[in-house]
This record gives C-alpha cells, structure tokens and sequence, in this order.
C-alpha cells in the first residue's frame, strides 16, 4: 500500500521512463543473463505502474470491498501462469502456437475513466513465457540455452536498436503530455508486453514443424471466426460492441466483426491470414495443397467482403502485390499494379457517387481526411517535439474541435487518429517522426532481403508490408500485437537464413505442407 501511494505523485513518470529503459535494454543487450535480469524487472514493474494508477478507480473496488476474495483469485492465476511457465520451460516451442491463439482474443477492461479492449489472455501466455526464459536466461551461459531455443542467437541488429530508441523516446515524452494516463496505458498494456512477445519470439528455433503449428492454428482460427461472422450476418445480430450494432441499424448495409470489437481490426486479421495462405498457394506444387488454399482463401474473403473494410481490402491488395513480386517478376506484377490503379481512378471518375466521393472526400472517408490534416495542424504547431505521447484526441479536441475537455467514451466526435504517422507527428514531432520511419524501412528491407525463395519469410514479409499499409488508415502499428508478433518471427527467420543458408528445395516446401 505504500509503494502504490508513493507512486501515485510524480513517480509514475520516471516508473514509466525505467520501465522503458528495461525495455531497450532487453531489445539491445547481447547477453542473456542481463535480458533476462531486464525482463523479469519490465515483468514486475510494468503491473505496479497500472496499479498505482487506477488503485483508487471505480473498477478496483471490488477489490476494495474483498481483498481476501481478490488475493485467492490472483494467486489462482499466478499458479496457471506458474504451471504454464514450466511447460513452456521444457517445451519452449509450445509459446509460438499459444501466442498465435492468444492474438485476437480482447477483454473489456476500464483504466483511468476511459474502457479498452485488452488482450488478457495474450498478457498471461506472455507471463509465462517470459518466466520460464527468465529462469532458463539466468540459469544458462552463452551457446546453447535450452531445447526449441535458437542455437548461437544473433547479436540485436537495427531492427532491435530501432524499437527500443522509439519505446524510450515515447516514455520520455510522456512526461510533458497531457494525457500521461493514456501514455502510461500504452506503455503497461502495450509495448512492454509486446517487447516481451518479440524477444521470446526471436529467441525460438523456427523449425517447419513449428512454422506449420503456427499457420494451421492462425487459419482454423480465421475459418471459426469467418463462420461466426456468417451468423452474424444471416441473423443480423453482433456479439460484441454495441456502438457498431447502433451503426448497423441506421444504416442500410450491415458489417459483420466476429469476436473483434471493431470490423476494421477483424478485416486486418482475415487479410493477413489470407496473404499467408496466399503464399502456400503460388509456392505450393502439391495439388492437395493447392485446393485446399483455394477453399480456405475463398472462405476468408467471403468474410472480409462481410466486414466492409475497405483498408483491409486495401492492404490485402498491397499485400499480394508483394507476394507477387516476390514470386515472379517484380516489372509485371508493378505493370499490373498500375493497371489496376488506373482502372480504379477510371472508376471514380465515372461514378463517384458510387464511392460515396459525392459527399466529398472527408464524408467519403467517415471524417478520417478531417482528422489527418487536423493532425498535420497540430504538428505545424509543433514540430520539433510534439505535443506528448498520448495526446492526440486531447489535443485534436482542443485545438480543431474547439472543446478543451478530456475525451470521454461516450463522445459521439471523432477524435481518434486512423493514420499512425499523423498520429506519431502530432504527438511527438520529428522526435518520434524519424525513428518511426526509420524502423519501417529497416524492417522492410530485413524482412524482404534474401527472401524471394523462402516461403515462410515471403509470407512473413508480405504480412508486415501490409499490416505498415494499413496502420495509414486504421492507426495501431507498435500497439499492434500482430506487428510485433511478425517482426519476432521475420527476424528470427532472417537471421538464422543468414547464418545457416539452406538449399532451395528444402525452404520451398516450409510452409506447403499445411494439407
């Protein structure tokens, strides 16, 4: 109780910046026992901060009024992350399919007066694995540190150095933000966590059988959410958000979003999925394999029509177009990139009033060209550093809206930015502007180089290139699971091709083997 009262005053601010610091310092450090002492310490630190911050909120007291009742229930949970931890301590492999699984599941949970959808059942698989790398980072040397562990692990490269510079810069920026609360949220909700889910990734020895575990659990899971959303649809009745199913009801087409909280974010996942079964697709000579592809892309598109996501179709595009340069030559697949760029412009030309351009851009973009060039005010406003991580709705309500008020769940203005580098440019400026890009390119170019006859880095790679595509229009690139989720595995897969070239053959049936 007295930790938790001290760290009510100024201290979050610098828990926040050490908590960062752990952060890089896991990213970065070459040796294992000093990663492991800083994830244990992110680990600890990162739920003491939230505590600290929402003790005296409304959703503790239940807490409040039972604490014997409270400290049973979290003992329970730590027991299961314990038990899971020594699984996962002998059987390192057993946290890829599980933090695949875990991905798309959210919990609705209230923080500091506003309500976010948070991935818990992620956060304790993440636990767990990161006890058990603990353990097993202390207790080991260098070389070989455990089996299903990446022999000889790689020193961090730019990828890594890039990451932790941001998630430091953005803890220190926080600290001059209005909105430190929602800071300090995506910080302990966010990008702790997710460091974390990066690191045990990257730690991992990809082998086809575990990249095989990991595809089928992503595309069973696609095809129930997919058959959900159909009942949706046939029923007209959603399970989740209320605020979507008031939408639905005045207007006369009807989105569907699965077990998502929002179709845009469902539509991301499908497509994803879809670019990876793509790639099995053209790589593929088995004609099992094959058909099998055809039947699961057919299903996921069905589904992503459904959600009526247009920046998902958008990034699924973007992402075959990778695969497709990937694959072949990349001077056609670029011609017939333009052709269908062309044709659509053509289209609108014809018949805007079917794009719903008649309403004009802004109304055709549900107010998102509103909130980029009020986000690109803000940033004319400062643009060196910003006004603070955080702060966007904040400060778009103040200083475009005109109403200088904290935002509320219940607001019915559009506030929240859809284009993270609007987002990252009103917020911090050219301090976090600059790594940002910085940290798209290098993983571009990691991702992509020497991946041409490699299925399972093309897939990865086509993924992220369309996941960086989407975060223009739907924002959440770093508060992203899947983005962290793909550079763990596309990094891991990269430099273990480096180090241990394989022949051709044996990479091309990695991930054709799925049927």
């Amino acid at each position: 109780m007295i930790a938790l009262a001290a760290l009510s005053g100024p201290l979050p601010k610098a828990g926040v910046v050490l908590v960062a610091a752990l952060v890089a310092l896991l990213l970065v450090h070459p040796a294992p026992r000093i990663r492991a002492g800083a994830m244990l310490g992110s680990l600890v630190l990162a739920p003491v901060l939230l505590l600290a911050a929402i003790w005296h909120s409304p959703q503790l007291s239940v807490i409040h009024r039972h604490p014997l009742e409270a400290a049973v229930a979290a003992a329970v949970v730590l027991a299961g992350v314990g038990l899971l931890a020594f699984a996962m301590y002998h059987r390192p492999w057993l946290l890829a399919p599980l933090v695949v699984f875990t991905l798309p599941f959210r919990v609705p949970i209230a923080a500091a007066g506003t309500t976010s959808n948070l991935l818990v059942p992620l956060y304790l698989v993440v636990g767990a694995g990161a006890l058990a790398s603990v353990v097993k980072g202390l207790r080991s040397g260098p070389g070989v540190i455990g089996d299903g562990l990446a022999e000889d692990e790689p020193r961090p490269g730019w990828v890594e150095r890039l990451l932790a510079l941001y998630v430091v810069l953005y803890a220190l920026q926080a600290i001059y933000s209005p909105s430190f609360e929602k800071a300090l949220q995506q910080m302990v909700f966010f990008y702790v966590p997710f460091a974390l889910v990066y690191c045990l990734l990257r730690q991992l020895r990809w082998t086809s059988r575990l990249l095989r575990q990991c595809l089928g659990v992503a595309v069973i899971l696609a095809l129930i959410f997919c058959c959900i959303g159909f009942v949706e649809y046939a029923t007209k009745t959603l399970l989740l958000n209320p605020k979507l199913v008031a939408e639905d009801n005045v207007h006369t087409y009807f989105a569907i979003n699965s077990v998502f909280f929002d179709p845009d974010i469902f539509g991301r996942f499908l497509a994803l999925v879809m670019l990876i079964v793509a790639t099995v697709l053209v790589y593929s000579r088995a004609r099992r394999t094959q058909l099998v592809s055809i039947g699961v892309l057919a299903i996921l598109w069905a589904g992503l029509v459904l959600t009526l996501s247009r920046s998902s179709l958008a990034a699924l595009l973007v992402g075959l177009g990778v695969i497709g340069a990937m694959r072949w030559r990349a001077k056609l697949v670029l011609l017939a990139a333009v052709a269908v760029v062309v044709i659509g412009i053509v289209a609108l030309v014809v018949s805007p009033k079917t794009f719903g351009l008649n309403q004009g851009l802004n109304g055709a973009s549900s107010g998102r060209a509103g909130l980029v060039s009020g986000g690109g005010r803000l940033f004319g406003d400062r643009p060196v550093w910003g006004y603070g991580s955080g702060s966007f709705e904040r400060e778009y309500l103040c200083h475009v809206q005109h109403q200088c008020r904290a935002p509320s769940t219940t607001s019915t203005t559009l506030s929240a930015s859809h284009t993270i580098a609007v987002t990252i440019a009103a917020e911090q400026g050219l301090i976090g502007e600059l790594p940002y890009i910085a940290l798209v390119v290098v993983s571009i170019v990691v991702l992509v180089r020497g991946a041409r006859w490699d299925p399972a880095r093309v897939a990865v790679a086509a993924a992220f290139v369309a996941l960086v595509f989407h975060t223009e229009l739907y924002a959440d690139f770093l508060e992203d699971p899947l983005t962290w989720t793909l550079l763990g595995i596309g990094t891991a897969l990269a430099y273990a091709s480096q180090a241990r070239p394989q022949p051709v053959a044996a990479r091309s049936e990695e991930l054709a083997t799925l049927a």
